[in-house]
């Protein structure tokens, strides 16, 4: 009684067992078969950025470079702004830390580099200060040399803030390009759909999803200009706030040394 039922067990067990290897074996092919029906769909789909540019028209292309145009100028602007900053933070902590220990202005212009805008400052501190004669001798010398270093310093602030007004451009126009970018495709669009008197949905989804796309690359060209334009004001108010303080300091030293 013991040997067959022992023998049903292991027939039935076996059986089991061969069902559930078939269906593992049924839904990895499911599985199998799912993907490469994804991979096909993916590499038969006649949407996207490609059919964009081969079906696109002038106008859709030269909106298309356009929006390229303008992503690379405020990705160049954000890089050597970023640098230029990095720069005067280096040469403002060479002028802590040498212009100051000096004997007299002019020696301590000398130590700084040639390009260092600090040099610039002090150079033209010197320059006013000496040049207080004839027509200028007029003009009260404090009020004269603190001009030359406003001077100075505003020249500094210039150069600083050059570049910052494309990322501003880019930031506002980009989005409007992009969306003139959509709506001349979806008009060419449906133009295609009532000459061909199909309006399914693959018919409408396809060139309709091709404009839109215009409308995500505006918007992905004016947020890294505006988030990089809003940062770079703000590294610039920091540097200038080291310019400022040099610049106070150095009026406040040449009037010293003249009065002495």
């Amino acid at each position: 009684m013991f040997k067959p039922s022992k023998n049903l067990i292991l027939g039935a067990g076996l059986l089991a067992s061969l069902f559930f290897a078939g269906a593992v074996m049924a839904q990895a092919a499911d599985a199998s078969a799912a993907a490469g029906a994804v991979a096909a769909a993916a590499e038969e789909n006649p949407y996207g950025l490609g059919a964009l540019w081969a079906q696109g028209d002038f106008v859709a292309k030269g909106t298309l470079l356009i929006l390229v145009i303008m992503s690379m100028g405020s990705w160049y602007v954000i890089f050597t702004k970023l640098a230029e900053q990095s720069k005067l933070k280096k040469q403002a902590a060479a002028a802590k830390e040498t212009f100051w220990s000096a004997s007299t202005v002019a020696q301590g212009k000398d130590t700084l580099a040639q390009d260092s805008a600090f040099r610039f400052i002090a150079e033209k501190g010197l320059e006013g200060a000496s040049k207080h004669t004839g027509l200028l001798a007029s003009v009260d010398f404090n009020e004269w040399v603190s001009m030359s270093i406003q001077r100075a310093m505003a020249n500094v602030q210039s150069r600083m803030q050059d570049g910052l007004a494309v990322l501003a451009t880019v930031g506002s126009t980009a989005p409007f390009v992009g969306l003139f970018g959509t709506v001349w495709g979806i008009y060419h669009a449906l133009v295609k759909i009532g000459m061909s008197g199909q309006a399914s949905i693959d018919k409408v989804a396809g060139p309709v999803g091709e404009a839109l796309i215009m409308t995500a690359i505006g918007l992905a060209v004016a947020v890294p200009a505006v988030l990089g334009y809003n940062w770079l004001v703000r590294r610039n108010k920091a540097v200038m706030e080291e310019v400022n303080a040099f610049g106070a300091d150095l009026h406040a030293v040449l009037l010293g040394s003249a009065k002495k």
